[in-house]
Parts: C-alpha cells; sequence; structure tokens
C-alpha cells in the first residue's frame, strides 16, 4: 500500500500550493476521491453487464443445443462436429472467465487507490472500515465477495458442456 500511496500523491504539489487556505486543496482532493469512487462503481457495473452478456448467451446456447439434440439423431452427429462445439463453448467460457478477472484486477487498483487518497481525509471510511467490518471477506457467513462466487460460473457452464458432450459422444 504504500508504494501505491506514493505513486498517488504529487511530490511538487503541496498545501501551500494551493494559497493560504487548506480547504482548497482538501476540497481538491475530495473530489479526486469522489471521481476514484464513482468510477470504481462504473467499472463494476460495466462488470455487471458482462456477467449479464455471458449469461443470457450462455443460456440461450444451452436452450438452442438442447432444441437441436431433441430434434437431430445422436447418432448422425460426428465427434468432429461435437467437439468443434465443444470447443468453441469452451473457448466462450474461458474468455468469460478472463473478463471476470481483468475486472476483477481493474478494481483490485482502483480501491488501492482510493484507500490511499483516504489516507489525507478525516475518515477511510469507504476502503479500510468497510473492509474491516466485512471480516476482509475471508469468512464467507460475514461477507461472501460476489469475485469468489462469479468467478465459478463460467467453470460451472464448462464443465456442464464437457459433461454434456461426453455423453453425446459415448
Amino acid at each position: 500500500m504504500a508504494e501505491i500511496s506514493e505513486a498517488v500523491w504529487n511530490e511538487d504539489v503541496t498545501e501551500s500550493d494551493y494559497g493560504v487556505e487548506k480547504a482548497t486543496y482538501h476540497a481538491a482532493v475530495f473530489e479526486q476521491y469522489k471521481l476514484c469512487v464513482e468510477m470504481a462503481d462504473r467499472v463494476s457495473a460495466r462488470r455487471n453487464l458482462a456477467n449479464t452478456f455471458f449469461l443470457t448467451l450462455h443460456s440461450g446456447l444451452v436452450a438452442f443445443l438442447g432444441a437441436w439434440l431433441s430434434q437431430s439423431q445422436h447418432s448422425r452427429i460426428s465427434v468432429l462436429l461435437l467437439l468443434a462445439g465443444l470447443l468453441m463453448l469452451l473457448a466462450l467460457c474461458t474468455a468469460w472467465w478472463f473478463t471476470l478477472s481483468s475486472y476483477r484486477q481493474l478494481n483490485d487498483g482502483k480501491f488501492q487507490v482510493i484507500g490511499a487518497l483516504e489516507e489525507r481525509l478525516p475518515a477511510r471510511a469507504f476502503h479500510r472500515a468497510e473492509w474491516e467490518a466485512l471480516g476482509r471477506g475471508r469468512d464467507w457467513r460475514v461477507y461472501l465477495p460476489l469475485t469468489h462466487v462469479e468467478r465459478w460460473i463460467p467453470v460451472i457452464f464448462a464443465s456442464a458442456y464437457l459433461l454434456g458432450f461426453i455423453a453425446l459422444a459415448v
């Protein structure tokens, strides 16, 4: 955290650069803080949209595959066609997993910057106190971070696809 804190603050800009009033400097820090919190919230919203996109895509594909497979003869489906379909579905699951990882990393960085900004604010309510109140996500009965849950969804879909295609191929 110290490294992030050093990266946040300009060495050349101090309270005295904002004139005699420290209030102007603190107001500027608070405005940057509010902007960072807003941007972290927007990343979370985009992450939810990405989850909705992938969940809708996979749900539609499962419905399509179920309808298609119920009308076709399983013996006529070639193993190569099954394998090609499986690889495409697994690629979508992999893309979903990496998208979630990227959003998680981006938000982690944003929350570190927010924590560094809170060092200069009267309270560390968002970054430190809230996280402490939630037990730092260590006990799932107190707080289960969404990132711990959502990263399993693409894995579950991929496992279901593997088992389904193995059943069809046998």
